[in-house]
């Protein structure tokens, strides 16, 4: 089903807000490595919204993701503040983007590695 624009254009707004979040906050969450917000899908009544995330320079991919799911609060907090273009925050679920992961890992068969 095709996304409309209210919900494209929220999907922006989540996605520029958390990358900047992210961007600022990311040695809480991952102790040295960096989390970048690569899409969001947002649903037909702008209630939830799926956030995929690339963590890099970690050595537990999935603990880090733990991490903000577990203070995912804190995100959703910061998603409803007052300078913020939504006037409701979303319900956010996280999900791990290893599309980059996977593109090396055929670059690196193509290669004969």
């Amino acid at each position: 089903m095709e996304e409309s624009t209210r919900q494209k254009k929220v999907s922006r707004v989540i996605q520029r807000e958390l990358g900047n979040y992210f961007q600022r906050n990311s040695t809480s969450y991952a102790k040295g490595g960096m989390i970048t917000v690569t899409q969001v899908r947002v649903s037909p009544d702008l209630g939830i919204a799926k956030i995929y995330l690339s963590i890099f320079a970690v050595d537990d991919k999935e603990e880090v993701l733990t991490t903000i799911r577990d203070r995912k609060w804190e995100v959703r907090k910061f998603l409803a503040g007052e300078r913020n273009e939504l006037r409701v925050a979303p319900e956010l679920s996280f999900y791990i983007d290893d599309s980059l992961d996977q593109i090396e890992r055929i670059d690196d068969l193509l290669k004969g590695g």
